[in-house]
């Protein structure tokens, strides 16, 4: 089946590349993998150490072993430069939904009294979707690429 064919997903017509495959891409610092799980929906995963570009002050930052467990909500585009490569520009947001300290036996969000991931992720969302709704875009700041 060739990339143009039409395809059908769930009552769904579509062409591209068909449900269930995937790609996987590697970046300078980082591989980058994703499967397309509907016409217009890919699962992605991302993994990279990050450094950073100048030292960090002394005494500053977390200890070493503390983990940041963070939801990002972004747009990417891509730009198709020859067979195997693309240039990708990725912008967007995070939002931290919970922390361990290096001693720490769970998530922050999985202790008593704290919001669960869940509901941390459902109000990042929610603020979102009304922040969306609320404001007048401008469509040119939108259009990075």
């Amino acid at each position: 089946m060739s990339f143009d064919d039409l395809k059908s997903h769930n009552g769904r017509t579509y062409t591209g590349m068909p449900v269930g495959r995937s790609h996987h891409w590697v970046y300078p610092n980082g591989t980058w993998k994703e499967e397309k799980v509907s016409p217009d929906e890919w699962r992605i995963d991302f993994r990279s150490v990050k450094n950073r570009k100048e030292g960090a002050p002394p005494g500053s930052g977390a200890g070493e072993g503390s983990r940041y467990h963070w939801y990002i909500v972004a747009d990417q585009q891509a730009v198709k430069l020859d067979k195997d490569s693309y240039e990708t520009h990725m912008y967007g947001c995070k939002f931290k939904v919970g922390h361990m300290r290096p001693y720490w036996r769970k998530w922050s969000y999985e202790y008593p009294e704290q919001r669960s991931y869940r509901e941390m992720v459902i109000s990042i969302l929610e603020r979102k979707l009304a922040q969306l709704r609320s404001e007048r875009i401008n469509e040119e700041v939108l259009v990075k690429v």
